[in-house]
């Protein structure tokens, strides 16, 4: 079956590059690819979880290549993409996925740490698209995926300079597609998933007691994997992968100051009531450690429904306010 599937991808044969790959949605990503019977480089900076998605990758009878690079040293993602080239010869998809993300009072996290997140999310992108734009215009054809995030376009409470940095990258890739614009075979493609149900909350930055849980509406890491992929057949410029994306985007274009000032205060009120305020920096200046896998919680089917139960509900609420105002 799976074989199969490989022989009939419009995808079979293509050299996709996807950076952060060794857990969460990139690793989703990566093992995407290599069912539609891609090439795949995959790109992080630690080797455990690398290795093994190249030999899962590698069990699918596709080629894998494993590379270790920290995505906000330009000098090491240039190494990427010319390894990539060096051996398969060309790239035909770049997937910007690897970021970080630090969470707590703005004045408490380290100046460290806030300017890892911007150099590794911002830099990151622009380091990556920097070189996949180039080798795209030799090429004279390329797919440049963004996984930016609905961070691109509200804030996410109490993490204000990953918030800069998701508003950074969606400014950069919309001037970028304007550029690519007079060329019909080079497509920049930006991807704003919402909260996922991956191991970035287990591996990311916490400060000021910050000790949110995964919530049971966070959307499924393999289903945002497979928006990239469509995305790869049927590019487009911008792309919510799922009704709860837009839904929270719509419901903060509507009442912005409404939705985070609640936000904030709900995540100050928990805050104040954890009483473990140990500081942690996660994966922010190391590698990410265990576990290494696609899903933060086991994936649940109930929780999935609740989870769309809920956003009908906000659907149908703002609905009835946009009608009242009427």
């Amino acid at each position: 079956m799976e074989n199969s599937k490989i022989r009939n991808s419009s995808l079979k044969g293509k050299t996709v590059v996807i950076t952060g790959a060794s857990s969460g949605v990139g690793r989703a990503a990566a093992e995407a690819f290599a069912a539609e019977g891609c090439n795949v480089v995959a790109v992080a900076r630690g080797h455990q979880g690398i290795d093994e998605v190249v030999d899962f990758c590698r069990s699918l009878d596709v080629l894998a290549l494993g590379l270790y690079a920290d995505m906000s040293n330009a000098e090491e993602v240039e190494k990427v993409s010319e390894e990539a080239l060096s051996i398969f010869g060309k790239i035909d998809i770049w997937v910007n996925n690897a970021g970080v993300m630090a969470s707590g009072k703005f004045e408490e996290i380290p100046l460290e740490i806030h300017h890892q997140v911007l150099k590794t999310n911002l830099f990151g992108y622009m380091h990556g698209a920097y070189n996949a734009i180039k080798i795209f215009k030799k090429q004279n054809q390329g797919i440049l995926i963004n996984n930016i995030s609905i961070g691109g376009f509200m804030p996410a409470p109490y993490s204000a300079v990953y918030s800069a940095s998701k508003f950074g990258i969606r400014g950069m890739m919309e001037c970028l597609q304007g550029e690519i614009s007079n060329r019909s075979h080079i497509h920049i493609c930006d991807l704003y998933p919402q909260l996922q149900n991956s191991t970035g909350n287990l591996h990311s930055a916490k400060y000021s007691g910050f000790d949110m849980k995964i919530p049971f509406i966070a959307s499924d890491p393999r289903n945002t994997a497979a928006k990239m992929v469509d995305l790869a057949k049927r590019p487009q410029k911008d792309l919510f992968p799922d009704f709860k994306a837009s839904a929270f985007t719509n419901t903060y274009r509507l009442f912005p100051k409404t939705v985070i000032n609640a936000a904030s205060a709900a995540v100050r009120m928990k805050m104040k009531l954890n009483h473990n305020k140990e500081d942690n920096a996660g994966n922010v200046l190391a590698n990410s450690k265990e576990p290494l896998r696609v899903y933060g919680n086991p994936p649940s089917k109930t929780t999935q429904n609740l989870g769309l139960a809920l956003f009908a509900g906000l659907g149908f609420g703002v609905a009835l306010l946009l009608m009242g105002k009427k």
